[in-house]
């Protein structure tokens, strides 16, 4: 242990980090997602985070949209179409932020005014790749950046792979929209597989070398063959809770939130947005409770942010 002190990044790195936004997690803080103790030894020290949105709340119901960097404009449709339409159903598409479908998948769900997570291979600060920085700083705006290296650590060959295990941790289950039978992208649905969550792949033209992959999970392993958002969320969504239910309502009963939680939304306005402080203030909660139930209440659908600050969003309303 003495000699890796040495390797711990000085008050300067650290002060460096906290002003790009870095924030750093650990397990059984408010923010760590519990799903992640799933892979027993293999779960993750720490996990550097960047973004407004709260991660424990984003994988609440979340879905892992995943395939090669060398897609074809047949994958990069499907992957836009598919991400777009489960953050309309207030599902987070979670991705690894790497070219080609990971990419799709991102803009797919900012298109749709939802939230994405990407898990990046190397540190946050260094943000691989480069061509993606545009991305990252909008997916940051509403969605969570996440990585376990260090911020400024470059990624390595062996780290895409380690990567992938969080990538399937953190989801509800696993979509490969367009993969080549070597494609990493298996390597994250094995790693679904092996946690016993949901391994679906989009099937693609028999003669097509990058949908080989996708075409050996459903013969091979079991995968489900899906086409569309609907199919992925009645494999993913809570026993009893059809994939019509979802679209557009709340991914939570409000029966079903904690008395806090509730409280806090009893003072949101759907007509002006309110300030933090005023939430907490009026919720009779310090500010950091109030911003941990405003996480969970926009990851579930119930608000979302505007100008003022947050209001309810009126697709969240329950109907009875």
């Amino acid at each position: 242990m003495r000699s890796r002190i040495g390797q711990l990044p000085s008050l300067t790195r650290l002060d460096a980090w906290q002003r790009l936004g870095l924030r750093l997690v650990c397990p059984d803080e408010p923010e760590w997602p519990s799903q992640l103790d799933e892979l027993g030894d293999g779960r993750p020290l720490v996990l550097w985070l960047r973004g407004a949105g709260d991660l424990r709340f984003a994988c609440l119901r979340s879905a892992a949209v995943v395939g090669s960097r060398a897609a074809t404009a047949y994958g990069s449709m499907v992957a836009t179409e598919l991400a777009a339409d489960l953050a309309a159903r207030s599902v987070t598409p979670i991705s690894g932020g790497a070219y080609g479908i990971d990419a799709s998948a991102h803009r797919g769900a900012l298109s749709a005014g939802g939230s994405t997570i990407a898990v990046l291979a190397g540190g946050l600060s260094f943000g691989y790749p480069k061509g993606h920085t545009e991305l990252f700083a909008t997916i940051s705006e509403t969605g969570v950046m996440v990585s376990e290296s260090p911020p400024d650590q470059a990624p390595n060959r062996p780290g895409f792979l380690v990567r992938n295990r969080l990538i399937a941790a953190l989801s509800r289950g696993t979509v490969v929209v367009e993969a080549a039978l070597r494609s990493g992208a298996l390597n994250t649905a094995r790693h679904a597989y092996e946690l016993n969550r949901p391994v679906m792949a989009v099937p693609g033209p028999i003669t097509s070398l990058q949908s080989a992959g996708c075409h050996e999970l459903i013969r091979d392993w079991g995968a489900t063959c899906v086409t569309s958002a609907a199919d992925v969320v009645e494999l993913i969504a809570p026993l009893g809770e059809s994939a019509g239910e979802v679209a557009g309502g709340p991914a939570v009963p409000s029966d079903l939130l904690d008395p806090v939680t509730a409280s806090v939304l009893r003072c949101m306005s759907g007509r002006a947005g309110r300030g933090e402080a005023t939430i907490a203030t009026l919720a009779g909660v310090d500010l950091d409770t109030a911003m941990r139930c405003l996480g969970l209440l926009a990851a579930s659908g119930y608000v979302e942010r505007c100008e003022k600050g947050w209001r309810t969003r009126r697709l969240a309303k329950e109907t009875r």
